[in-house]
């Protein structure tokens, strides 16, 4: 089993509706365990933890690898660190004032 593991997607869309960048919390299985979207406008939608706002929820399927992500052109995935994503979940957490 692999350490848990957190990346950063960029979809690249017009549609506002969508969020353009996925902040993702992944287990060493594969699945998502917490997960930050973050629409073009600023807001922010979480999931995980027992929480879900918005239309944002975990993933039904096992997460891609990185090169699978970027495979697609509309997508943009890069690894970061846990203090990164921490960051941005901390920061919707007082979007939706849940600490």
């Amino acid at each position: 089993m692999e350490l848990v593991r957190y990346q950063r997607v960029h979809w690249r869309h017009g549609l506002a509706e969508f969020p353009v960048v996925l902040f993702s919390e992944i287990d060493g299985d594969g699945w998502e365990t917490r997960k930050v979207d973050e629409y073009a406008d600023g807001h922010l939608d979480l999931a995980g933890n027992g929480i879900e706002t918005g239309r944002t929820f975990l993933g039904l399927d096992r997460v891609p690898s990185l090169d699978e992500i970027n495979d697609d052109r509309q997508f943009l995935a890069e690894e970061i660190t846990a203090e990164e994503f921490d960051a941005v979940w901390s920061k919707a957490m007082e979007w939706f004032e849940l600490t």
